[in-house]
């Protein structure tokens, strides 16, 4: 009995029972997988000395390489974590990108066509996105005119081609019962040739002190002089002036009045005529207020500095008399403007409407022609600023212009390479009839 017991030796734990990552082959692709074996295996006898290598035997679908610790084993690697999300056969439904093996795509020379046609139109798109992204808009908004105190500027250039300068005169008058004859500011008198060319300059100042300038002086001995001979002095001036204007005249000359005036912040008018002319001097020189030719040009009329998109509505306007003569009424409204800019800065100016009116001269009348500009403020103030579109706004934009252009491209080749296939797929059979 004694002789047939056996004895059980217990034996350490070997590297067979410890877990062993194995990589399969699947799709293509070799993905881990841990194996915990259940029991051990037998040990293999050593291989002949003809006999393969027992790596080389082995599938080779399947390759093992041993775990390195039980820590490492326990937790999932990447490959793992893509087996385990592979088991999940629902998540591929998700995919909206799609792809195919190279050896079933197919290429053609329309789609290349289409494809080329489609980038000329992206970029083509996509630079007109761009520079409306980067162009700025304008947005207007009113409010009261609440500014007090201040003066209207009024940027003039006029020419009239049918007077000398030595008989054109500014005037202005506000309701204020303010009232200035032959304006004595910033204004220049250009005299201009029959072709329009100039001839000479002349400050309205210098023509102001040289016609009144014997009025100006407060010293005895020259008042005296003048009560003793007015009608001397008269004379000899009238002689002379109507004597040079009768000779320009009949030269051919104009005369361009341009420069600045300064005025009050209430409705008011200025007008350019020959009221500054002495009526019996005037007389002499027309022979009658129906023979004054009040032909313009209005070059520029401005009431303030000028902005981006400023369309002033009398610029470069004509209006030429053949026959009769008449006076010029324009009914401007002046409207009181703001415009800020990208940077913050603040323009105050002015816009303005108009409205003409024309009156012709009767032999009845007793007036003189002349150009009225009469004007008006209006107590509401526009504020126009400056804006950039949104960021945002351009990314959607551009999304939706690119993603519709490449959505186009692709029905378009598809439709091409159909009618391609079908009209080649047809000449044979036709041949074969």
């Amino acid at each position: 009995m004694v002789g047939n017991e056996s004895h059980h030796t217990p034996t350490a734990p070997t590297s067979d029972h410890v877990p062993r990552a194995e990589e399969i082959l699947v799709s293509g692709r070799w993905v881990s997988v841990l194996v915990s074996p259940t029991a051990t295996p037998p040990a293999p006898s050593p291989p002949p000395a003809s006999a393969p290598c027992p790596e080389a035997t082995r599938s080779p679908a399947v390759r093992s390489r041993p775990a390195a610790s039980a820590d490492s084993a326990s937790l999932p690697s990447g490959p793992v974590l893509a087996a385990k999300m592979g088991r999940i056969p629902s998540l591929k439904n998700f995919n909206a990108f799609p792809h195919a093996e190279d050896h079933l795509l197919k290429k053609t020379y329309s789609g290349a066509i289409v494809t080329i046609l489609g980038l000329i139109i992206m970029v083509t798109l996509f630079a007109h996105e761009l520079t409306f992204y980067l162009t700025t808009y304008t947005v207007h908004q009113m409010s009261v005119d609440l500014k007090r105190g201040e003066t209207l500027p009024i940027h003039i250039n006029v020419s009239f081609p049918s007077l000398p300068c030595e008989v054109l005169s500014v005037d202005a008058i506000d309701m204020s019962g303010k009232h200035e004859v032959d304006l004595h500011t910033n204004i220049w008198k250009l005299r201009l040739d029959k072709y329009g060319h100039i001839i000479g300059t002349e400050y309205l100042s210098d023509l102001v002190e040289k016609e009144h300038g014997t009025h100006d002086h407060d010293h005895g001995k020259e008042h005296h002089v003048e009560e003793k001979k007015p009608e001397h002095t008269f004379n000899e001036d009238a002689d002379k002036m109507v004597k040079s204007v009768k000779l320009a005249m009949e030269n051919g000359e104009g005369c361009r009045v341009y420069g600045a005036l300064d005025v009050q912040r209430v409705a008011g008018n200025f007008h350019i005529s020959v009221h500054g002319l002495n009526i019996f001097a005037a007389n002499q020189i027309f022979e009658g207020s129906s023979h004054v030719n009040v032909s313009h040009v209005i070059h520029t009329l401005s009431f303030g500095p000028e902005y981006p998109g400023v369309h002033n509505p009398l610029d470069d306007n004509s209006r030429i008399l053949h026959e009769e003569s008449g006076t010029f009424k324009y009914y401007i409204k002046v409207v009181p403007t703001e415009y800020r800019y990208l940077s913050k800065k603040v323009l105050p100016t002015n816009q303005f409407s108009v409205t003409e009116y024309f009156v012709p001269m009767r032999p009845t009348d007793r007036s003189w022609p002349a150009v009225y500009f009469l004007y008006d403020l209006s107590p509401i103030t526009v504020t126009i600023k400056e804006e950039r579109r949104n960021f945002l706004h351009f990314i959607t934009r551009l999304c939706a212009v690119l993603g519709g252009t490449f959505a186009m491209t692709g029905m378009l080749d598809r439709w091409m390479y159909r009618i391609i296939e079908s009209v080649s797929s047809s000449k044979p059979r036709s041949g074969m009839r």
